[in-house]
């Protein structure tokens, strides 16, 4: 992908850099919060340019935010909601096009800060719904009253939606102040058909200079006692004793890597050429993200020549998280690979399952299959984009397993295939996940999910004790040619992760498989 590197440098950095430490921390299950909530609210003049000129706006911004957090911990806004009214001026363009309702898009632009460090951050996608534009006749607006998204004369259009979160990496007091505002406002004529033209984006600033926070939030220092905020008491003054213990670290990124990945990409910005900027991916260092987890996943394969599914797991899953971490903020993606090891009674396989199937259609054959990991660890590929507020995300598992076979019946009746009843060649099981992180729904690595999936089974080798049974289970398991034709749907359970483990998900639980 290629940019102009000066717009990605316009572009408010946090939207992307945001999103990979959304990613990286949406990696591992958060601690619960031990502060409270609070409802933040503030009202800000602005000044919106439309086509016949300057327009003044009243903004209220609304979000349900926690009085205090740990540095590193991810801060989730909820109930968030943005309140403009228009004023009777700013309206003349959609009742000039016949016009009777009104809707809007709402893009609000916060910048974080702690201390010295600051970031922008977008909160897009905000909907308002439609509202009925004022009467001509002014006496019959005003007896209208406000109940229907209507001022006096004017509209109050309500945009409500999903952000993202943010992270505050230093103790300090730290505050969420809104910014820039851009609308997308459409207009729907009598009969509920767009005008032509059926939208209008309009941009709006402060209309001043002063600054007004949405809210002001303490951040405490994840390895020892509460960092006071500038209101608190000094000590002797009435302030309150530290806790007796420090305060459980902050699961996630070390707080300092937020810094550090800003600072990476910032200066990875600034040394883009002009002329040719290309991308401008940066390969996060692993030892700022890396870390350990836990997890149980079961599920069903079927084995389409046998008309059966055989159940596998559970298996236990040992996971390296962020081995490779790639943060694209021009592109606005991330990528992350980690690794999986399979493991059972100190093996590196799936715990054996047994199943019966009716071979070639009406004999009833009974085996014991044994899924056996080879070569390197598992890869699970996660790719997300980061420019929408929903953080849509594609997973990709990619293991090598060898599938082995014992105390087979035929009809009840025992069948020898000696201690190494195998595939030939190892095969390549891949699973797909997929999902969104806002709200969370779908496939996550650290929520899991369901992840499906088909494998090509190869010829069998050295069945039989006496005999060659090879052709045997060729013919009635393998895959025809080189097609993967046997459906596999496995369903993790989420995370254990080492740096919490208190949290929820440990130890680690064993899902329910779906079929």
């Amino acid at each position: 992908m290629t940019v102009d590197a000066r717009a990605a440098a316009r572009r408010p950095l946090h939207l992307a850099v945001g999103g990979a430490l959304v990613v990286a921390t949406a990696l591992i299950p958060s601690a619960e919060s031990v502060a409270a909530d609070q409802t933040s609210e503030v009202t800000i003049p602005y000044t919106c340019q439309f086509p016949s000129g300057a327009e003044k706006a009243d903004v209220t911004i609304k979000a349900v935010l926690p009085v205090s957090a740990g540095a590193g911990e991810v801060i989730r806004p909820a109930d968030v909601s943005v309140e403009v009214s228009l004023e009777r001026s700013a309206l003349l363009r959609f009742t000039a096009l016949e016009a009777t309702t009104l809707s809007a898009v709402a893009e609000l632009t916060v910048r974080n800060s702690v201390g010295e460090h600051a970031a922008d951050a977008s909160w897009q996608q905000l909907e308002a719904p439609v509202v009925d534009l004022p009467a001509e006749d002014e006496e019959q607006v005003d007896s209208q009253g406000e109940g229907d998204g209507q001022g006096a004369g004017g509209v109050v259009l309500t945009a409500t939606g999903d952000v993202p979160t943010v992270a505050f990496g230093s103790p300090g007091r730290a505050t969420i102040t809104p910014a820039g505002l851009g609308l997308t406002l459409a207009s729907f004529t009598q009969d509920g058909t767009p005008t032509s033209p059926p939208e209008l984006a309009v941009t709006c600033e402060p209309a001043d200079d002063e600054e007004r926070p949405l809210a002001r939030i303490t951040v405490r220092d994840s390895t020892g006692p509460t960092a006071p905020s500038p209101s608190d008491p000094a000590p002797g003054e009435g302030a309150s004793e530290p806790p007796a213990k420090p305060a459980r670290p902050a699961p996630g990124l070390d707080p300092d890597a937020h810094r550090k990945i800003d600072d990476l990409t910032e200066a990875r910005l600034e040394a883009l050429d002009d002329e040719d900027p290309g991308s401008c991916p940066i390969e996060i260092p692993p030892e700022w993200v890396m870390t350990t987890a836990e997890t149980y996943a079961a599920g069903y394969a079927n084995a389409v020549k046998l008309d059966g599914a055989a159940a596998l797991g559970p298996a236990f899953m040992k996971v390296v998280l962020n081995k490779r971490y790639i943060n694209d903020s021009c592109a606005s993606t991330v990528d992350v690979t980690s690794e999986v090891e399979f493991e059972y009674q100190g093996k590196r396989q799936l715990p054996p399952t047994k199943a019966t199937f009716l071979s070639y259609g009406f004999m009833p054959t009974t085996a014991t299959m044994v899924l056996e990991q080879v070569g390197p660890p598992a890869v699970v590929q996660t790719h997300t984009v980061t420019n929408t507020p929903t953080y849509p995300e594609e997973s990709t598992v990619t293991a090598q397993l060898s599938m082995r076979l014992y105390d087979v019946k035929v009809n009840g009746v025992p069948l020898d295939v000696g201690p190494d009843c195998r595939t030939e060649r190892p095969f390549e099981q891949v699973l797909k996940g997929y999902g969104q992180s806002y709200p969370p729904a779908g496939y996550l690595v650290a929520y899991g999910g369901n992840l499906t999936g088909y494998a090509h089974i190869p010829p069998f080798q050295g069945c039989g004790v006496g005999e060659d049974l090879d052709p045997l289970f060729t013919s009635a398991i393998s895959s025809v040619g080189k097609k993967a034709d046997n459906y596999t749907k496995m369903t993790q359970a989420p995370l254990c992760v080492a740096t919490n483990p208190e949290g929820p998900d440990c130890p680690p639980k064993v899902p329910k498989p779906e079929r």
